[in-house]
């Protein structure tokens, strides 16, 4: 644990960033959510992770020494709760969750990690909002040099979804060396396209009333794998992933595959659409296998009604798309498990940073992070 670089993941939902940072060759030794559905997939997927269900608004220095126990974090994570901002909603100045934003950095002065990385979605830098930004970032301790605001597509970074977000690093210039924000955003990268994302995926298997079962089903096997499969279908790293849940995978199943029931009007409805239509009725699109995904919504939890977001319909089926697919054209490899409920399952991609975003962000990080005898030197 000593030579590991550590970091804490702030509202960490399923732990689409923190899994990014993992692959990046960081620890996440604590992650804190408030809601325990979305972060019980954290705690199955990071076993090693302490998870804590807390109120980060209600976390002081006092719990947080308690929390932390002395160790040094290399960084912090984390992307405050985006609803308040978010150009799809009204925008609710009133929204009590647009408090956390300030929470977030007031938290990066209690911990000092070495650097931080926060996401939002890309209402944040409309003019109505922005001002919360800027206050929020004059809580930084003067000894962090924090780079501007970046807009960045999941497109970009080999995920196949166009899904925009706001980015905002910053780090002690002591221990990391110069980042500059356009080195935040690959170029020339290749793009993945929905076909190359699913189509080895099955046809979804009927919903079961175990409350258990996370709906796992095999492969397609007529189907040459592309290169997104490929490292979609490959095996945890040490430490990460739930060991039973594993053992499926070893045995050539894949979770998240259960159907969505659809009356037989609306399957032909569907099957009628062609490829990039958008359903008069669902307002659903119906995705392009040369083509790329919108953006995959969340819907809402519990306190805001239980709705469910819009889901893309499949390019060659009837259907909307299933877990795992949306996963797949989010970016989580196919053995991180969400949960036995699609609703929330949904919920939890929909929520989640790319985890083919954070693994570029945090892998160009840790590249500058200096080493313990260069600060030595540098003193």
């Amino acid at each position: 644990m000593n030579n590991e670089l550590k970091i804490v993941d702030l509202f960490s939902g399923c732990g689409g960033f923190g899994l990014g940072a993992e692959l990046a060759g960081f620890k996440s030794v604590v992650a804190v959510d408030i809601e325990a559905n979305l972060q019980s997939a954290y705690s199955r997927n990071f076993p090693e992770t302490r998870t804590l269900l807390s109120d980060i608004a209600q976390m002081d220095s006092e719990s947080w020494g308690l929390i932390l126990n002395r160790q040094q974090i290399d960084g912090v994570i984390g992307g405050p709760p985006c609803q308040g901002y978010s150009r799809m909603g009204h925008s609710d100045t009133n929204d009590p969750r647009r408090t956390l934003l300030a929470h977030f950095f007031r938290t990066i002065n209690i911990i000092k990690p070495k650097f931080f990385v926060m996401e939002n979605v890309e209402g944040l830098l409309d003019d109505k909002n922005k001002y919360e930004l800027d206050a929020a970032l004059e809580i930084i301790d003067p000894q962090y040099k924090v780079l501007q605001p970046v807009v960045v597509n999941a497109l970009d970074y080999g995920a196949p979804t166009s899904r925009k977000r706001v980015i905002v690093v910053g780090y002690m210039p002591e221990f990391v060396s110069e980042i500059h924000e356009t080195e935040l955003i690959p170029v020339n990268s290749k793009r993945t396209t929905v076909g190359e994302a699913i189509l080895d995926i099955n046809e979804p298997i009927p919903q079961t009333k175990d409350k258990t079962d996370f709906g796992w089903t095999t492969y397609r096997t007529e189907r040459d794998l592309s290169e997104y499969a490929k490292l979609m279908r490959s095996f945890p790293p040490k430490g990460l992933g739930d060991p039973e849940m594993n053992k499926k995978l070893f045995q050539g199943l894949v979770s998240g595959n259960f159907d969505t029931r659809h009356t037989p009007t609306v399957r032909e409805r569907y099957t009628r659409l062609k490829q990039g239509q958008i359903d008069k009725t669902s307002k659903a699109k119906k995705l392009e296998l040369n083509g790329f995904c919108p953006t995959l919504r969340a819907g809402t939890g519990t306190d805001k009604g239980s709705h469910q977001a819009v889901r893309p319909i499949h390019p060659n089926s009837g259907r909307v798309i299933t877990v795992r697919e949306a996963a797949r054209l989010q970016g989580f490899p196919d053995w991180f498990t969400f949960h036995a409920t699609k609703w929330h399952s949904f919920r939890m991609i929909g929520n989640s940073v790319s985890p083919l975003v954070s693994r570029r962000i945090l892998g160009l990080i840790k590249s500058r992070l200096m080493s313990t005898q260069n600060i030595a030197k540098a003193i």
